[in-house]
């Protein structure tokens, strides 16, 4: 027991020093000059060029939109202006575009038969359930006369019950309605700014152009239906149901180069791609509802149920500039990754290649303290220098601890 503990202690406190071994073999020799190109090439290629790990990055982005919607449309005889169809009206960057409307007008509030057939009854005991409010308000426990047909359950709330499965048309001129986006940037870091409207644009060609992302890539205006299109979907089906897109605008900016190579990207989709296939909710809508007050001091409101297109205006964007700390700490990483090379190669070399027991007798050594201690004979201390023929020799070696193998 007492071996085996100061052996493992003797293991312990041991040293290793590298000892250089000359491997003369084609076969490792290319190996180690191909793992060793392929590393540096990475580095070269895919680290610095690429991803410009030479430089530090702001990926704080402000952003700042302004929107503007111009257009008329004629829904249910009626002109509709952008006062009409946007909502909110302030221009932001996110805002809804209304293509359809299912209009209750004169509501008061009051008692009524609820119009959803899932409450049609034929006795009070019927409208007595557990969760009392439905749709159109809160259920008061009497079954009462729909029409002559049959009865439903009573409600307390807005009368008459608003009706939103009935069939309305859409208002498609809102295709060809333009939107105006004016976005400004800053990164903090560099307190870099820069705008989407490019200084050499003039109020004329404002007038004039069209956005198209091969044509007029840094045109502001934007054609509903073309935002439309560049996300892949349908303008007639999208106005009907209802929707949501985004309209992404990049700014990913090397400012190691100048001011005006600085310049947004535009793509669009479809942000509520996954709930335009469900059955449950698909599409988009909302409610609201403008208040009237009748001569004798009732209050009325007339009750929009809107579907339309709501536009997202998502900024984002990085800025990247040279500086010296991870240009330093990626130089030294990928000096550091050449010495992947060397690793490989002694995993073949021990395992696979012919002579692998000749390179590990000569790579793995061990040295005792016993063999590094000099024996000094007893006779030698009674040696004169006469002996040694009357001079002293300083003994030298010349073995540089390399050893050169042929496989």
């Amino acid at each position: 027991m007492l071996s085996s503990s100061m052996t493992c202690l003797a293991n312990f406190f041991t040293y290793e020093t590298t000892k250089s071994v000359v491997v003369k073999s084609w076969t490792i020799g290319v190996i180690n000059r191909a793992v060793q190109l392929l590393i540096i090439s990475y580095f070269i290629g895919w680290v610095f060029l690429h991803e410009k790990a030479y430089q530090i990055r702001d990926t704080s982005i402000e952003s700042s939109v302004v929107t503007k919607v111009k257009g008329f449309g004629n829904y249910s005889n009626r002109i509709m202006d952008t006062a009409d169809y946007v909502t909110p009206p302030q221009g932001t960057s996110v805002f809804v575009i209304i293509t359809k409307l299912i209009v209750t007008e004169n509501q008061v509030q009051s008692f009524c038969p609820e119009n959803n057939l899932r409450y049609q009854c034929t006795s009070d005991s019927e409208c007595k359930k557990p969760v009392s409010i439905t749709g159109g308000g809160i259920l008061t426990g009497r079954c009462v006369h729909f029409n002559a047909t049959f009865r439903t359950c009573q409600i307390q709330g807005w009368c008459p019950a608003e009706m939103d499965n009935v069939d309305v048309p859409v208002m498609l001129e809102a295709e060809n309605f333009t939107l105006f986006i004016k976005n400004s940037i800053r990164f903090p870091l560099f307190d870099f700014e820069k705008g989407n409207l490019l200084p050499n644009i003039t109020a004329e060609d404002i007038q004039k152009c069209h956005f198209h992302p091969l044509k007029q890539p840094f045109c502001p205006i934007l054609r509903l239906g073309d935002i439309v299109k560049f996300a892949g979907q349908n303008f007639t089906s999208l106005a009907r149901t209802g929707g949501i897109i985004g309209i992404k605008i990049g700014w990913v900016c090397d400012l190691d180069h100048s001011w005006e190579h600085c310049i947004p990207s535009y793509s669009f989709s479809r942000l509520d791609s996954v709930s335009e296939k469900s059955k449950v909710s698909s599409g988009y809508n909302f409610r609201y509802a403008k208040y009237y007050k009748q001569e004798n001091g009732t209050e009325f409101r007339t009750l929009m149920k809107a579907y339309g297109i709501r536009f997202d205006v998502l900024v984002y964007g990085n800025a990247g500039k040279f500086n010296i700390i991870p240009t330093l700490i990626n130089c030294v990483a990928a000096f550091t990754s050449v010495g992947v090379g060397t690793v490989l190669c002694d995993i073949i070399l021990l395992n696979f290649l012919k002579g692998a027991d000749q390179y590990k007798a000569k790579k793995f050594e061990e040295v005792s303290e016993t063999v590094l201690r000099p024996k000094i004979p007893s006779s030698s201390m009674y040696r004169s220098d006469q002996t040694l023929g009357g001079r002293c020799e300083e003994k030298q070696s010349t073995d540089s601890g390399a050893y050169s193998i042929g496989l």
